[in-house]
C-alpha cells in the first residue's frame, strides 16, 4: 500500500535539498567572483583577465614564446602601463613587463593574519602556469574580511603548507 502522504513528503525533501545545492553552487561561485573583483580593485596596477578577443590574442602571443597556459589558470594580470590586449604587437612589447595572477580569497572567520588556517585548491592548470611563467606568475591570498593581501607563490604555498590532499577531478 502507498503511503501518499509520505510520497509528498519526500518530493518536498527531494525539492528542498535539490533548491538549497542549486543555492550553494551560486554563492560558492559568486563568492569566488566577488573576492577577485574585490582584490582587483584593491591593486592600482591589476586589471581582470580579458575576455574574448582579447584573451585569445593574449593566448596566441604567449604561445608564440612556447607558454601555452589555460584561460582559466589566471584571474589577473599586474601591468605598469594600460594595455590594448587585443593589439599583439602591443602585447608582443609589453608581455615580458606583466605579472599573471591567480587569487585565492577568503570570507572565512577561521583564516587568521597571514592566512594561517587558510584552505583553498590548486588546479592543475594554474600549477602549469606558475611552472611555464616563472617569476610572471603569483598567487594573491585575499582576506575578504580584514583586506590582508599576500603576494606569493605556488613553490612558497607548498613549502609553507601544513598538510596537502591531491585529488584528481573527472568529469564523464
Amino acid at each position: 500500500m502507498t503511503d501518499r502522504l509520505g510520497e509528498k513528503n519526500s518530493m518536498e525533501i527531494k525539492q528542498i535539498l535539490e533548491a538549497k545545492r542549486r543555492h550553494l553552487a551560486r554563492l560558492a561561485n559568486e563568492g569566488g567572483s566577488a573576492g577577485e573583483t574585490s582584490a582587483i580593485a584593491a591593486s592600482a596596477d591589476w586589471v581582470p583577465r580579458p575576455r574574448g578577443p582579447a584573451l585569445r590574442a593574449l593566448l596566441e602571443v604567449l604561445a608564440e614564446s612556447g607558454i601555452r597556459i589555460k584561460p582559466s589558470s589566471f584571474d589577473a594580470i599586474a601591468t605598469p602601463v594600460q594595455v590594448d590586449f587585443e593589439n599583439r604587437e602591443t602585447l608582443r612589447e609589453l608581455i615580458s613587463g606583466m605579472i599573471f595572477i591567480e587569487i585565492k580569497s577568503s570570507s572565512q572567520s577561521r583564516v587568521k593574519e597571514g592566512f594561517g588556517g587558510f584552505f583553498f585548491a590548486l588546479t592543475e592548470s594554474e600549477i602549469s602556469a606558475a611552472d611555464q611563467l616563472g617569476a610572471q606568475h603569483r598567487v594573491a591570498l585575499f582576506n575578504r574580511l580584514s583586506g590582508e593581501v599576500l603576494i606569493t607563490s605556488i613553490p612558497e604555498i607548498l613549502a609553507r603548507s601544513r598538510s596537502t590532499n591531491w585529488q584528481v577531478s573527472v568529469q564523464l
